[in-house]
């Protein structure tokens, strides 16, 4: 025997164990699906076809009809081989070099063939990878399963299988929870394959037909040893992909009708809650009342802008989400087939389009009674603000007319004016009506008001006039009876005095302070220093009964005071004091300063004719044009009573005649009275 025959002899018997051991394997662990005793032997279990028939009734899942099940004789034997094979032709394999005999007697290396005929026909032929041939189909399976390992590289059914790590990928990829394979020692050959052909077959129930050995302890595996075991993995992953495929449909189809539900559930609340909140504000809007402000119409009006302008806008678009809740709802149901749902009653569109109908129905009716009532209270604090107004007005012209329409005495005119005064005070608290009335109208922003042409601008001014024109009528009255008294000045005086008076009176109190009874008096020329103008105001405040003195001067004073300095009175004091301020405090008088003075012509050609020149003797001294010395005039003209001297003192004295020697004319009260 040669050498190669040898080895050949001794390749055939490796082999030939290796799958005598696989499939033996194999065989029983389909026998075991029907509690069926397994063989041992593949070369003698097999002789009488029983055990044939009965695998070819699992794997090809039907039955071969009636054999013989206790098969002694040959030729029964004969009729249930041939009756096995019959049915594996049936099914399409093909197969010349068997026959029933071969079976019968034991050849294993046919009895093998056999079996790995039907293993490839009935296990890895249902594989299908794209179109693929079975082991071809079934190796594009394993490299993709062990793609994202990269110390795993499947390219057959031999040596890529010897480190164990292709077995191992295989089940974490699908199992990760079984093995940890980023923690298994990667040179541990025998390790990694004994740990995957436990895991699998107490896990994942793949039975282990291989041996450890069979594929670490080789060069070169038996392929189809090992394409038998690692369809086991296929069937079973795939399996577990079905089941796992099932329950993600069922889950699915859960997990859909649990959404479906959901989406009802929440269209119902909501559609609850979106009717409820319609419902509500149109009570509140029905019980709702106003207080006939314009304040509470305004925030009335402003509560129901503000609605429309967030809540209102809120519900358009929750409306038009139950709107197109409810037709995803359906959508849904109808692409699964499924019943569609009918929303509980009261709850459909229909009821929500006639809520929603009622909703604008309540807002029109709203709108109408908050714009209604505030044009009502506008037109009514128009009116109220017209009456009001009128009537002052009125009131201002019966002041008026009476005021102009005064007569009889003046005490009796002076008592009507004093009960208009009286009369014209709550007018005060009348136009604070009117200025809060305006006000009300203002922020009622009411900018016309046809039921009068007043404001309260206007009346409040034309109260100020009615009010001074009360107090300048009664100051006139009272100061006319003052007048009245004073026999001993002119109607010219008096008027000109009144009308100073009234100038500096500027705040219409009828009386004089310091300082507006100094311009008065520098008005009508007479302006005196400091020191004289402080005795001048004591004396015009002192009162005439109590001697008491005041800071103001009252027109009675202020009349009296320009009596006595204005007043021609003849007395020799005054009228020396005249000359002097004519002849501006010289000690003569010249034609000039006379006429200077306003003196009129006659009574220069008098005093020319009358009084002596400056150091000359009798009358006439004047007539040249030059100083005329009216101090001896006055002491050749006065007749003192009593010691009492004009050119020395110049002073009071007692009361003096003055009488004029040409005219007799009497100049002094007291001398008429002599």
């Amino acid at each position: 025997m040669s050498k190669k025959t040898r080895d050949d002899g001794l390749l055939d018997s490796g082999w030939q164990d290796v799958q005598n051991r696989t499939f033996t394997k194999w065989f029983n662990s389909k026998l075991s699906v029907r509690a069926i005793a397994p063989v041992e032997d593949l070369s003698k279990d097999l002789s009488d076809g029983i055990r044939l028939i009965q695998l070819l009734e699992i794997i090809g899942d039907e039955p071969l009809g009636r054999y013989n099940k206790l098969a002694r004789m040959r030729v029964q034997k004969a009729e249930n081989v041939a009756k096995a094979l019959d049915f594996i032709k049936m099914r399409g394999v093909q197969f010349t070099n068997i026959g029933p005999e071969d079976i019968m007697d034991g050849n294993l290396k046919l009895i093998l063939g056999l079996i790995w005929t039907l293993i490839l026909r009935f296990t890895i032929a249902e594989i299908n990878e794209e179109g693929l041939t079975a082991k071809e189909g079934l190796l594009l399976w394993c490299q993709r399963k062990t793609a994202p390992y990269r110390e795993v590289d499947v390219q057959n059914f031999s040596t890529s299988w010897r480190d164990g790590l292709a077995f191992c990928a295989l089940i974490h990829r699908h199992r990760p929870d079984l093995l940890d394979y980023e923690g298994l020692d990667k040179d541990d050959w025998r390790g990694n394959t004994q740990l995957a052909f436990e895991v699998a077959a107490e896990h994942i129930g793949i039975p282990q037909l291989l041996e450890v050995e069979d594929v670490v302890d080789v060069e070169k595996p038996d392929e189809r040893s090992v394409m038998t075991y690692v369809a086991q993995y296929f069937h079973a992953f795939s399996a577990l992909d079905k089941v796992e495929t099932a329950g993600r449909r069922v889950e699915n189809f859960i997990q859909m009708i649990m959404s479906a539900w959901e989406m009802q559930s929440s269209y119902e609340s909501r559609m609850r809650a979106l009717l409820s909140v319609i419902s509500s504000i149109q009570s509140h809007w029905s019980t709702s009342t106003f207080d006939n402000s314009y304040a509470d119409a305004k925030k009335q009006s402003n509560d129901f802008n503000e609605y429309k302008k967030l809540e209102k806008r809120e519900w358009v678009k929750e409306k038009t989400a139950l709107e197109s809740l409810l037709g995803n709802i359906q959508t849904k149901l109808r692409t699964y087939g499924l019943r569609g749902y009918e929303p509980p009653e009261g709850l459909g569109l229909v009821d929500l389009d006639g809520a929603w109908r009622g909703l604008l129905s309540a807002e029109a009716e709203r709108s109408r009674e908050i714009n209604g009532k505030i044009r009502a209270i506008k037109e009514q604090l128009r009116r109220d603000f017209a009456d009001k107004a009128n009537e002052f007005s009125l009131c201002l012209n019966t002041i008026s007319l009476q005021i102009s329409s005064l007569h009889g005495s003046l005490e009796e005119q002076r008592q009507h004016v004093a009960t208009l005064r009286d009369n014209i005070t709550p007018l005060e608290d009348e136009v604070e009506e009117l200025r809060e009335l305006e006000i009300a109208c203002i922020e009622a922003n009411i900018e016309e008001n046809d039921y009068t042409v007043y404001t309260y601008d206007d009346l409040e001014y034309e109260l100020a006039l009615a009010e001074d024109a009360v107090a300048a009528k009664l100051a006139f009255i009272e100061n006319q009876i003052i007048a009245r008294n004073m026999t001993n000045m002119t109607p010219a005086q008096l008027e000109e005095f009144e009308s100073v008076f009234r100038h500096f009176d500027r705040d219409h109190t009828n009386v004089l302070e310091r300082l507006e009874f100094n311009a008065a008096l520098a008005s009508l020329g007479l302006v005196y220093p400091d020191d004289e103008m402080e005795s001048l105001f004591f004396k015009a405040t002192q009162s005439q009964s109590s001697g008491a003195c005041a800071d103001y001067v009252t027109f009675e004073q202020f009349i009296r005071f320009m009596v006595d300095v204005t007043e021609d009175q003849n007395s020799p004091e005054q009228v020396l004091k005249s000359f002097r301020d004519v002849a501006d405090g010289k000690g003569y008088v010249t034609e000039m300063d006379l006429r200077h003075s306003l003196v009129e012509g006659p009574v220069v050609e008098f005093l020319r004719g009358v009084m002596p020149s400056v150091g000359g003797e009798g009358g006439g001294g004047g007539g040249g044009g030059g100083g005329m010395d009216y101090v001896r005039f006055m002491e050749a003209m006065v007749e003192m009573e009593g010691d009492s001297s004009l050119a020395a003192g110049n002073g009071v004295g007692e009361e003096v005649k003055v009488w004029s020697a040409t005219k007799g004319v009497c100049l002094s009260t007291a001398a008429c009275q002599d």
